[in-house]
Protein backbone atom coordinates (compact mmCIF):
# COMPACT_ATOMS: atom_id res chain seq x y z
CA UNK A 1 0.00 0.00 0.00
CA UNK A 2 1.42 3.13 -1.15
CA UNK A 3 0.75 6.65 1.01
CA UNK A 4 -0.19 9.48 -0.66
CA UNK A 5 2.40 12.91 -0.40
CA UNK A 6 2.06 15.50 1.76
CA UNK A 7 -0.19 17.99 0.74
CA UNK A 8 -0.20 21.95 1.50
CA UNK A 9 -2.78 22.80 4.04
CA UNK A 10 -5.00 24.69 0.83
CA UNK A 11 -5.03 21.57 -0.62
CA UNK A 12 -5.81 19.55 2.93
CA UNK A 13 -8.71 21.72 3.33
CA UNK A 14 -10.08 21.15 -0.49
CA UNK A 15 -10.56 17.99 -0.05
CA UNK A 16 -12.14 18.59 3.78
CA UNK A 17 -14.52 20.16 2.05
CA UNK A 18 -14.95 18.12 -1.18
CA UNK A 19 -15.60 15.42 0.43
CA UNK A 20 -18.15 16.59 2.96
CA UNK A 21 -19.94 18.20 -0.02
CA UNK A 22 -19.47 14.72 -1.74
CA UNK A 23 -21.12 13.06 1.54
CA UNK A 24 -24.18 15.19 1.65
CA UNK A 25 -24.61 14.74 -1.80
CA UNK A 26 -24.45 11.03 -2.04
CA UNK A 27 -27.11 10.57 0.76
CA UNK A 28 -29.47 11.67 -1.27
CA UNK A 29 -28.51 9.90 -4.35
CA UNK A 30 -31.17 6.81 -5.43
CA UNK A 31 -28.74 3.83 -5.88
CA UNK A 32 -29.76 0.96 -7.90
CA UNK A 33 -27.12 -1.87 -8.19
CA UNK A 34 -27.12 -5.06 -10.83
CA UNK A 35 -24.79 -8.30 -10.34
CA UNK A 36 -23.08 -7.20 -7.19
CA UNK A 37 -24.76 -10.50 -5.16
CA UNK A 38 -23.26 -12.85 -7.28
CA UNK A 39 -19.79 -11.63 -6.71
CA UNK A 40 -20.03 -11.04 -3.01
CA UNK A 41 -21.45 -14.93 -2.61
CA UNK A 42 -18.05 -16.29 -4.31
CA UNK A 43 -16.10 -18.17 -2.10
CA UNK A 44 -13.30 -16.86 -0.03
CA UNK A 45 -10.41 -17.99 -2.20
CA UNK A 46 -12.41 -17.03 -5.50
CA UNK A 47 -13.34 -13.36 -4.54
CA UNK A 48 -10.22 -11.10 -5.54
CA UNK A 49 -10.86 -9.66 -8.93
CA UNK A 50 -9.59 -6.51 -11.25
CA UNK A 51 -12.36 -4.31 -11.32
CA UNK A 52 -12.24 -2.02 -14.30
CA UNK A 53 -14.22 1.52 -15.04
CA UNK A 54 -14.40 4.63 -16.85
CA UNK A 55 -12.34 7.67 -15.03
CA UNK A 56 -15.09 9.67 -15.50
CA UNK A 57 -17.17 7.78 -13.31
CA UNK A 58 -15.46 7.20 -10.50
CA UNK A 59 -17.28 9.25 -8.28
CA UNK A 60 -20.80 7.28 -8.19
CA UNK A 61 -19.18 4.24 -8.74
CA UNK A 62 -16.42 4.36 -5.88
CA UNK A 63 -19.40 5.60 -3.68
CA UNK A 64 -21.75 2.52 -4.53
CA UNK A 65 -19.60 -0.14 -3.87
CA UNK A 66 -18.41 0.58 -0.62
CA UNK A 67 -16.19 -2.33 -0.05
CA UNK A 68 -12.35 -3.13 0.73
CA UNK A 69 -10.36 -2.02 -2.15
CA UNK A 70 -7.75 -1.01 -3.41
CA UNK A 71 -7.64 2.10 -5.86
CA UNK A 72 -4.31 2.11 -8.33
CA UNK A 73 -3.78 5.77 -8.84
CA UNK A 74 -1.54 8.03 -10.93
CA UNK A 75 1.81 9.19 -9.59
CA UNK A 76 0.58 12.64 -10.88
CA UNK A 77 0.30 16.01 -8.61
CA UNK A 78 -3.74 15.09 -9.24
CA UNK A 79 -3.29 11.87 -8.41
CA UNK A 80 -2.00 13.12 -4.01
CA UNK A 81 -5.72 14.48 -4.11
CA UNK A 82 -7.80 11.87 -5.46
CA UNK A 83 -5.83 9.21 -3.07
CA UNK A 84 -6.96 11.30 -0.32
CA UNK A 85 -10.51 11.35 -1.34
CA UNK A 86 -10.54 7.84 -2.00
CA UNK A 87 -9.53 6.67 1.05
CA UNK A 88 -12.66 8.68 2.81
CA UNK A 89 -14.80 5.74 1.05
CA UNK A 90 -12.56 3.77 2.72
CA UNK A 91 -10.04 2.74 -0.49
CA UNK A 92 -6.40 2.64 -0.30
CA UNK A 93 -4.10 3.26 -2.91
CA UNK A 94 -1.63 1.37 -5.14
CA UNK A 95 0.08 4.59 -6.53
CA UNK A 96 1.44 4.42 -9.86
CA UNK A 97 0.65 3.45 -14.03
CA UNK A 98 1.13 1.84 -16.86
CA UNK A 99 3.71 4.95 -18.28
CA UNK A 100 5.03 5.65 -14.75
CA UNK A 101 6.21 3.34 -12.56
CA UNK A 102 5.00 0.28 -14.30
CA UNK A 103 6.92 -2.57 -13.20
CA UNK A 104 7.06 -1.31 -9.64
CA UNK A 105 3.11 -1.11 -9.18
CA UNK A 106 2.41 -4.60 -11.04
CA UNK A 107 4.47 -6.38 -8.69
CA UNK A 108 2.86 -4.04 -5.50
CA UNK A 109 -0.67 -4.37 -7.22
CA UNK A 110 0.18 -8.21 -7.74
CA UNK A 111 0.93 -8.23 -3.99
CA UNK A 112 -2.92 -6.61 -2.71
CA UNK A 113 -4.44 -9.17 -4.79
CA UNK A 114 -2.72 -11.91 -3.13
CA UNK A 115 -3.32 -10.37 0.32
CA UNK A 116 -7.32 -10.92 -0.62
CA UNK A 117 -8.09 -7.78 -1.47
CA UNK A 118 -9.51 -6.18 -5.00
CA UNK A 119 -8.42 -3.94 -6.74
CA UNK A 120 -10.03 -1.12 -9.30
CA UNK A 121 -8.11 0.44 -12.33
CA UNK A 122 -9.28 3.41 -14.60
CA UNK A 123 -8.30 1.70 -17.74
CA UNK A 124 -8.64 5.02 -19.73
CA UNK A 125 -6.55 6.91 -16.87
CA UNK A 126 -4.94 9.39 -15.89
CA UNK A 127 -5.08 11.07 -19.00
CA UNK A 128 -6.98 9.12 -21.39
CA UNK A 129 -8.27 9.45 -24.60
CA UNK A 130 -11.79 8.96 -22.47
CA UNK A 131 -12.91 5.45 -23.11
CA UNK A 132 -9.43 3.64 -24.42
CA UNK A 133 -8.34 0.44 -22.76
CA UNK A 134 -4.56 0.29 -21.60
CA UNK A 135 -3.51 -3.36 -21.26
CA UNK A 136 -2.59 -2.87 -17.44
CA UNK A 137 -5.58 -4.23 -15.81
CA UNK A 138 -5.41 -7.36 -18.06
CA UNK A 139 -1.11 -7.71 -17.47
CA UNK A 140 -2.35 -7.93 -13.74
CA UNK A 141 -5.48 -9.71 -13.80
CA UNK A 142 -3.12 -12.78 -16.36
CA UNK A 143 -0.38 -12.40 -13.65
CA UNK A 144 -2.60 -12.57 -10.30
CA UNK A 145 -4.87 -14.90 -12.04
CA UNK A 146 -8.01 -13.30 -10.93
CA UNK A 147 -10.83 -12.56 -12.98
CA UNK A 148 -11.34 -9.18 -14.85
CA UNK A 149 -15.25 -7.76 -13.39
CA UNK A 150 -16.20 -3.92 -14.96
CA UNK A 151 -18.33 -1.35 -13.07
CA UNK A 152 -20.08 0.79 -15.32
CA UNK A 153 -22.67 3.16 -14.00
CA UNK A 154 -25.76 5.53 -15.95
CA UNK A 155 -26.95 8.61 -14.23
CA UNK A 156 -29.82 10.41 -14.80
CA UNK A 157 -29.02 13.65 -13.90
CA UNK A 158 -25.61 15.14 -13.14
CA UNK A 159 -23.25 17.57 -13.51
CA UNK A 160 -20.38 16.65 -16.10
CA UNK A 161 -17.17 18.52 -15.76
CA UNK A 162 -15.09 19.75 -19.00
CA UNK A 163 -12.16 17.58 -18.55
CA UNK A 164 -10.87 14.95 -20.24
CA UNK A 165 -12.55 12.01 -18.90
CA UNK A 166 -15.92 13.79 -18.98
CA UNK A 167 -16.27 13.17 -14.97
CA UNK A 168 -19.47 12.72 -13.94
CA UNK A 169 -21.25 14.41 -10.37
CA UNK A 170 -24.86 13.23 -9.96
CA UNK A 171 -26.90 16.06 -9.28
CA UNK A 172 -29.26 15.73 -5.36
CA UNK A 173 -31.21 13.00 -5.90
CA UNK A 174 -30.11 11.43 -8.98
CA UNK A 175 -30.97 7.90 -9.81
CA UNK A 176 -27.45 5.80 -10.35
CA UNK A 177 -27.75 2.75 -11.98
CA UNK A 178 -24.89 0.60 -11.77
CA UNK A 179 -24.24 -3.11 -13.23
CA UNK A 180 -21.31 -5.03 -12.08
CA UNK A 181 -20.36 -7.09 -15.47
CA UNK A 182 -19.49 -11.25 -15.36
CA UNK A 183 -15.82 -11.87 -13.60
CA UNK A 184 -13.83 -12.89 -17.23
CA UNK A 185 -10.39 -15.10 -16.46
CA UNK A 186 -7.59 -14.36 -18.82
CA UNK A 187 -6.49 -17.94 -19.82
CA UNK A 188 -3.78 -16.82 -22.33
CA UNK A 189 -0.46 -18.52 -22.40
CA UNK A 190 1.82 -15.58 -21.62
CA UNK A 191 0.96 -11.66 -20.50
CA UNK A 192 1.46 -10.43 -23.54
CA UNK A 193 -0.99 -12.51 -25.39
CA UNK A 194 -3.22 -11.13 -22.42
CA UNK A 195 -2.87 -7.37 -23.38
CA UNK A 196 -3.56 -7.99 -26.87
CA UNK A 197 -6.79 -7.88 -25.91
CA UNK A 198 -7.80 -4.34 -24.84
CA UNK A 199 -10.18 -3.81 -27.64
CA UNK A 200 -12.41 -7.32 -26.56
CA UNK A 201 -12.43 -5.82 -22.97
CA UNK A 202 -13.07 -2.11 -24.42
CA UNK A 203 -15.82 -3.48 -26.18
CA UNK A 204 -17.24 -5.49 -23.41
CA UNK A 205 -17.58 -2.39 -21.22
CA UNK A 206 -19.21 -0.92 -24.30
CA UNK A 207 -21.73 -3.50 -24.33
CA UNK A 208 -22.13 -3.75 -20.49
CA UNK A 209 -22.53 0.66 -20.83
CA UNK A 210 -25.58 -0.48 -22.98
CA UNK A 211 -27.03 -2.84 -20.70
CA UNK A 212 -27.02 -0.32 -18.18
CA UNK A 213 -28.67 2.31 -19.83
CA UNK A 214 -31.70 0.03 -20.72
CA UNK A 215 -31.87 -0.93 -17.06
CA UNK A 216 -31.95 3.00 -15.84
CA UNK A 217 -34.47 2.93 -18.66
CA UNK A 218 -37.14 0.17 -17.19
CA UNK A 219 -36.12 2.24 -13.98
CA UNK A 220 -37.61 5.55 -14.75
CA UNK A 221 -40.59 3.97 -16.91
CA UNK A 222 -41.69 1.57 -13.56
Amino acid sequence: MTSPATLDWRTRVAIRLGTWVIHALGTTWRVQVHGRQALLARAPEASRVVFTLWHGQLLPLLWAHRQPTAAMISEHKDGDMLARLVKTFGFFSVRGSSSRGGTRVLLEAVQVLNRGADIAITPDGPRGPRYSFAPGALVLAHRARVPVVSMVAHVDRKWQLRSWDGFEIPKPFARVTIEYGEPVTLDDPDARTAAARTEEFAQRMREAVARVEVLAGERARA
